[in-house]
């Protein structure tokens, strides 16, 4: 028997982004999916429910913390640890990510090895066999 790899969303608008997380988790076992449109990435999270996800702020047609309100209202998702990634430190942001149950928040740019840390910091995650 083995183990489901967890997996890990991200929804960023950036495609520079999207390859970096790519890039930064190719070493571990995870599934990743990525979603450059928050209005896709929900459709996607009424049927599935990602071990973590990453959302981006400033996003066209709707923000991470718009979509991070909408998902919270879906029952399945109540519990998932969500993280917001932004290149924006407002305190504002903070205190509506906080509220809307954000585990962290935190500021690009972002590294290889700092993506890493953050997803195994919240996830059990092994290097790919």
């Amino acid at each position: 028997m083995t183990d489901k790899m967890p997996t890990i969303m991200v929804v960023d608008d950036s495609p520079t982004a999207i390859r970096l997380y790519q890039y930064a988790v190719e070493p571990l076992a995870v599934n990743l999916k990525c979603f450059t449109s928050p209005i896709e990435a929900l459709g996607y999270l009424q049927e599935h429910q990602p071990e973590l996800l990453l959302l981006d702020i400033l996003m066209p047609s709707m923000d991470g913390l718009s979509l991070l309100k909408n998902l919270r209202q879906l029952s399945h998702l109540k519990e998932v640890p969500v993280i917001i990634i932004t290149s924006k430190d407002f305190t504002q942001d903070r205190n509506i990510a906080k509220q809307q149950g954000a585990v962290d928040f935190i500021i690009k740019p972002l590294g290889f090895k700092e993506i890493r840390n953050i997803v195994a910091k919240y996830i059990e995650v092994k290097p790919k066999q």
